[in-house]
C-alpha cells in the first residue's frame, strides 16, 4: 500500500479563477503557468485552462508541452528569448515573446525570421528587474517597429507593489506618460500591466490583457484579504492520514529539539507528511490543519517525513483519519503566513515524491 499523502488538483477551480480574472478586469487573460503551473503540473490543470485567452510561461519546453497537448491559442514567453535560436523555436511554435533588453532585439535581427512574430515590449517602471528604462523605451519601440518580421507590439510593465492600495499609482504614471506618444502614432498597440493583485484591485491598470498568476491557483496576492474574499477557489489540496497516535503527559516534549512542551495531558497524532514532501520545516506550533473535518493545529517541529498534530478536540481520531494540510478548507495562504512565507513558495515546493491526482 502506498504512503497515504496525496495532492489533489482541481481543474474546475482553475477554470473558475480564470473567469474571475476575466470578469473582474473586462480584459483578456494570460493564465500564468510558469514553474510547471506553480507546482500543480501543467498536464494536471490543462482541462481548467480552456477558457483562458492565452498562456504565459518562461520555459520553451513547457511551451512545447502545451502545444503537444493541443493548445492552439497564444502563448507568451515572459522572459523572452535567450539567443537567436530561441527566436527560431518561438517562430516554429507560434509564440509571442517579451523583449526587455537591447540584446534581445539584436538576436531577433540575427534570427532572420521568415514570418512575423508578435512581441511584448517591457518597461521598467520601478521593479528594477528587467525592462527598458522609460527614457529608452520609445527608441526600443521604434527599432522594433522598423523590423519587417514584427507583428503586433503590446506595451507592458510589471508592478512591484500592486498588493498595496496606492501601489500602482507611481508606476502607472510613468507608464502612461511614456506610452502616450507611442499610442498616438500607433493606436493599434495593446497594453498589459496587471498581475493578480492589480487584476483584483486596480481597474486603472487593466487595459487589454491581464496576467493572473497566483490567483489562477486560488491563492491571494494580498496580506490582508483571503482568497475566499477575492472569490477564488483552491486548485490544490494536500491531504494525508494519521499513521499513529500518542498519549502524552503534562511536561512531555514533542518532536526534534523538544520545541513543543505539553501544558496538560493530551493526545496527539502523527501525520504522514514532512518537509521532504514540501511542507515547510519552519512552520510553527499552531499552524492550522484539519483532521476528520475539524480544524486543529500543528505541534512540534516538522521532520523529514512526519509532523505532529493536536488531537485534544478529536477524541475519535484514529490511525487512518484524513488530514488536510492545505486546500479547500485550510487555505494554503494561512499555512504560508504562519510560516512567514507566501503561498507561491509552498505550491512550487510540492515534492516529486507526492502522488498527484486530478480531482
Amino acid at each position: 500500500m502506498p504512503r497515504p499523502i496525496i495532492a489533489k488538483i482541481h481543474p474546475a477551480a482553475i477554470a473558475h479563477n480564470i473567469r474571475v480574472a476575466q470578469k473582474t478586469s473586462g480584459a483578456k487573460a494570460w493564465a500564468t503557468i510558469k514553474a510547471n503551473a506553480y507546482g500543480h503540473g501543467i498536464e494536471s490543470i490543462y482541462a481548467g485552462l480552456q477558457d483562458a485567452d492565452g498562456l504565459a510561461m518562461l520555459d520553451f519546453d513547457e511551451a512545447r508541452r502545451v502545444r503537444e497537448l493541443g493548445w492552439d491559442k497564444p502563448i507568451l514567453m515572459l522572459e523572452g528569448c535567450f539567443s537567436p535560436d530561441d527566436y527560431r523555436s518561438a517562430q516554429a511554435m507560434q509564440l509571442t515573446v517579451v523583449v526587455h533588453h537591447a540584446a534581445q532585439i539584436d538576436w531577433l535581427i540575427e534570427a532572420n525570421l521568415y514570418k512575423t512574430m508578435d512581441v511584448y515590449l517591457k518597461m521598467n517602471t520601478g521593479m528594477n528587474r528587467v525592462g527598458f528604462a522609460p527614457d529608452a523605451y520609445a527608441a526600443a519601440h521604434a527599432r522594433l517597429r522598423k523590423l519587417p518580421n514584427i507583428g503586433q507590439i503590446t506595451l507592458m510593465t510589471h508592478f512591484a507593489n500592486a498588493d498595496l492600495p496606492d501601489g500602482v499609482q507611481q508606476p502607472m504614471a510613468i507608464f502612461n506618460r511614456t506610452v502616450a506618444p507611442i499610442l498616438a502614432e500607433h493606436p493599434d498597440n495593446q497594453r498589459s500591466c496587471s498581475n493578480s493583485a492589480a487584476t483584483l484591485a486596480h481597474p486603472e491598470a487593466h487595459f487589454d490583457w491581464v496576467r493572473p498568476g497566483i490567483m489562477t491557483y486560488g491563492g491571494t496576492p494580498f496580506g490582508d484579504k483571503t482568497a475566499a474574499e477575492c472569490g477564488l477557489q483552491a486548485a490544490m489540496t494536500l491531504e494525508s492520514e494519521l499513521i499513529a497516535t500518542q498519549s502524552i503527559k503534562k511536561g512531555d516534549a514533542v518532536g526534534y529539539g523538544s520545541r513543543f512542551i505539553a501544558d496538560a495531558d493530551m493526545r496527539i497524532g502523527v501525520v504522514a507528511c514532512g518537509y521532504a514532501d514540501g511542507y515547510p520545516r519552519h512552520a510553527p506550533d499552531g499552524t492550522p490543519m484539519m483532521v476528520d473535518g475539524v480544524q486543529t493545529r500543528l505541534i512540534g517541529r516538522v521532520s523529514m517525513d512526519m509532523l505532529m498534530v493536536d488531537l485534544s478536540m478529536l477524541p475519535n481520531a484514529k490511525v487512518g483519519s484524513t488530514v488536510e494540510l492545505w486546500g479547500k478548507n485550510i487555505p494554503i495562504d494561512s499555512v504560508a503566513q504562519a510560516s512567514d512565507t507566501i503561498g507561491y513558495e509552498l505550491m512550487c515546493a510540492l515534492a516529486l515524491r507526492v502522488p498527484v491526482v486530478i480531482d
